[in-house]
């Protein structure tokens, strides 16, 4: 910015407390030139960037101000819908406990108290089935022998900010290691603590990103660091009881286009380092019964092949097990000797396990000690398969068996298991059955699998799922394709086109919106909300295809589906398309400000989550966090003058226009390292200052939270009640029906 520039700029106007009410606070006007392919956009309010100019935290302090003033009216529903999911939630409760060599690790939760307590208590072998099967413990019930590991209300107490970013426990039980973070940035302390005495060992390593794991044999901690955008690139090593400035980099990744992350192989006899981006990995193993050999590359990214890798044992000989797509889009499964990976990749031979389908997504794969257990979808739907590892490869290989559920939508996921273990963990949820935990008992030859249930999650306050209906409808999109949709309404609802109505959407990095139960939710159904769940492309839903269809070149489908979406909800019968809202988060708030200005008249309200609305400015600038990461998914601006174009012509910043934008609110918090809270504070100024209608525009951030928000159940309970009792009074829909 140049001195004449910085002299012409406009003086921020923040109101008193007592003009809060009716003004809301603008900020001065600072230009700024931004010049890329011969293109220059001059942004007037990128002087928000500067975190730590007192003028920026002031303005933002009276963003806030003007959010309460503004919404103030709205307090008593915010309560209502607050004591709803709290009188729904059993508060005392705990997860089923899950075995880990000879103990059974859970998780507790206190009524009053914010955040979870780990636990265990000692396993006991006799035999078969019985080892598996989890000791029966109450809620709020002291269990004799019970050990805490981690008491996260006491680790958060005069803390503006806690989350747990990961743990890992010693093989022997011994040791216990966490990462807190207590800012709200992402970045972690790790503490070890021997489990024996209950005492901190002195080691402190500060500045973590997410992911740690102890060695097989307890002697040395994995942990990985970020760069200065927040990238995680540096895989190290920490050899217990040695001073923490002499840990080793066992692995740096410097392409900043590219992410790093490791975890056990599940059999605990490798450390399997991941690189990769969305369109093409390589994968990096530590053979513990060999550490001097280094890591071993298995499949190099020159390939241009994505897939994850999972080493195994099968008749005494090392094999990989890989999830890929090469030759195929939606990806598929191959067995491969440990050995081949010295060769070429043309030369390699690879053993088809699971072939490809184009009906069929292969998410991954794992291995028990005998079974393979595959994640996949079909028909939009998340499910699970298992084949006998005996013979896996071969002609002779076992067809694969998949659990079996009575509902259409229903999402059913892994939940963790171990290696040695005859049974797996299911997670098991649809939109009106909460949670439920089964274990399901691996198949001998020739026969089905068993399912037992272990818990289905609570719902106080007389929920009834038979109250509620969620149905699968296609939308036709202008090109002629058919969008899924989940609806989801009391089954009491007329349908005399009175109703209200909100629809929710994400569509990017091949994420998909899965059926899954929200207590939160029922506050809005049970007010005569219709709430409809759009699978636009751009996620995962539909296979990889839907996925690609929806980046970078393509991207602009993610927004006309959401307004597919829309038209079919207002033509539907069962609501009044004058009372239709928008919300959606982080790249789904990049889809709730490019579908402001693409169709401002078909929504009353938009509320916008921790939104991606300046994505063009972000990606543009490779030091900002995570920002070259996102090449893959939106195209690089900084060396395609096409994708340049493109993405200026939909970033919802720079396409602000002058039309009457229907009530809106930004959502952010301060510390929030993937998408920075200057993006809806710039974005809002702007809309402000365009828009032709009177409806109010608010920035309501959290000063203490991140990307999720501010911390601790409580809070985040208040976070969507905040959101619901926003959509529901823009609509009319304040009452329960």
């Amino acid at each position: 910015m140049s001195t004449s520039d910085a002299v012409a700029a406009q003086s921020a106007t923040i109101p008193t407390a007592t003009e809060a009410t009716t003004r809301p606070p603008v900020a001065k006007k600072v230009p700024t030139d931004r010049t890329h392919h011969g293109d220059t956009f001059v942004d007037n309010y990128e002087w928000l960037r500067e975190k730590e100019n007192p003028e920026v935290v002031a303005h933002l302090n009276a963003e806030q101000a003007y959010t309460d003033a503004v919404t103030a009216d709205q307090e008593t529903l915010r309560d209502d819908i607050f004591n709803e999911i709290k009188n729904r939630t059993q508060e005392t409760d705990l997860s089923v406990p899950s075995r880990k060599d000879g103990w059974w690790y859970y998780g507790r939760m206190v009524e009053g108290q914010s955040y979870g307590i780990q636990c265990r208590v000692a396993a006991e072998s006799t035999g078969g089935l019985a080892d598996w099967t989890p000791p029966v413990i109450e809620p709020g019930v002291d269990v004799p022998g019970e050990q805490v590991l981690l008491d996260c209300n006491a680790e958060a107490e005069g803390k503006p900010f806690f989350s747990l970013g990961g743990a890992s426990v010693t093989r022997d039980g011994n040791l216990y290691a966490y990462a807190a973070d207590f800012a709200g940035d992402e970045l972690f302390t790790i503490r070890i603590k021997d489990l024996r005495t209950g005492e901190l060992l002195p080691e402190t390593i500060e500045n973590v990103f997410y992911g740690l794991t102890f060695s097989p044999d307890g002697s040395t901690l994995y942990y990985m660091l970020a760069d200065d955008s927040w990238r995680p690139h540096q895989v190290k090593s920490h050899i217990l009881g040695t001073p923490v400035e002499s840990d080793k980099v066992l692995y740096q990744e410097d392409d900043v286009a590219m992410w790093t992350g490791f975890e056990l192989s599940a059999d605990r006899s490798h450390l399997v380092i991941g690189i990769g981006c969305s369109e093409f990995s390589e994968t990096r193993m530590l053979d513990f019964a060999a550490p001097e050999k280094g890591l071993q590359l298995l499949i190099p990214r020159t390939a241009e092949i994505l897939y994850d890798a999972e080493p195994f044992l099968q008749d005494g000989v090392e094999k990989v097990l890989l999830t890929h797509d090469r030759d195929a889009v939606n990806s598929m499964i191959s067995v491969v000797d440990a050995a081949e990976f010295g060769k070429p990749v043309a030369e390699q031979h690879w053993d088809t396990v699971v072939p490809h389908d184009d009906s069929v997504r292969i998410n991954g794969a794992t291995v028990t000690a005998t079974h393979m257990v595959v994640s996949l979808r079909k028909d939009t739907i998340e499910r699970i398969q298992v084949t006998a590892l005996e013979g896996l490869g071969t002609p002779g290989q076992s067809a694969a068996v998949e659990p079996v559920f009575d509902e259409e939508l229903y999402t059913a996921s892994m939940g963790g298991s171990e290696y040695e273990s005859p049974l797996i963990r299911l997670i098991y949820t649809s939109d009106f059955t909460p949670p439920r935990v089964y274990d399901y008992v691996l198949p001998l030859a020739g026969a089905d699998g068993e399912l037992l249930l272990r818990k289905e999650t609570p719902v106080l306050g007389g929920y009834n799922a038979s109250d509620y209906v969620a149905e699968r409808v296609w939308a036709t999109a202008d090109d002629g394709t058919q969008v899924p949709l989940s609806v989801l309404r009391r089954a009491n609802l007329p349908r005399d086109g009175a109703n209200a109505g909100v629809v929710y959407g994400y569509g990017s990095y091949e994420v998909s919106m899965d059926p899954g139960f929200s207590v939160a939710r029922l506050s809005l159904l049970d007010r005569g909300v219709v709430f409809v769940v759009a699978h636009v492309r751009g996620g995962g839903e539909m296979g990889r295809h839907w996925y690609e269809n929806g980046k970078k070149l393509n991207k602009k489908n993610t927004f006309t589906d959401f307004v597919t979406a829309t038209n079919w909800l207002a033509a539907s019968g069962w609501v009044d398309p004058a009372r239709i809202a928008a919300m959606g988060g982080s790249a789904g708030g990049l889809l709730m400000g490019a579908v402001a200005n693409l169709a401002p008249e078909k929504y009353a309200a938009i509320v916008a989550q921790v939104p991606f609305v300046d994505a063009l400015t972000t990606i543009l600038d490779p030091e900002l966090p995570l920002s070259a990461l996102e090449w893959e998914e939106w195209g690089n601006p900084i060396t395609d003058p096409e994708v340049y174009k493109y993405m200026k012509d939909y970033t919802p910043y720079e396409n602000v226009r002058p039309v009457a934008y229907p009530k809106i609110a930004a959502v952010t918090s301060f510390n929030d390292t993937r998408v920075l809270y200057v993006e809806p504070a710039k974005w809002v100024q702007e809309l402000r200052a365009v828009s032709t209608g009177t409806e109010p525009i608010v920035l309501k951030i959290e000063m203490d939270g991140g990307h999720g928000g501010a911390s601790g159940r409580y809070e985040g309970w208040k976070t969507r009640a905040w959101d619901y009792a926003f959509l529901a009074d823009a609509l009319g829909a304040t009452q329960l029906r």
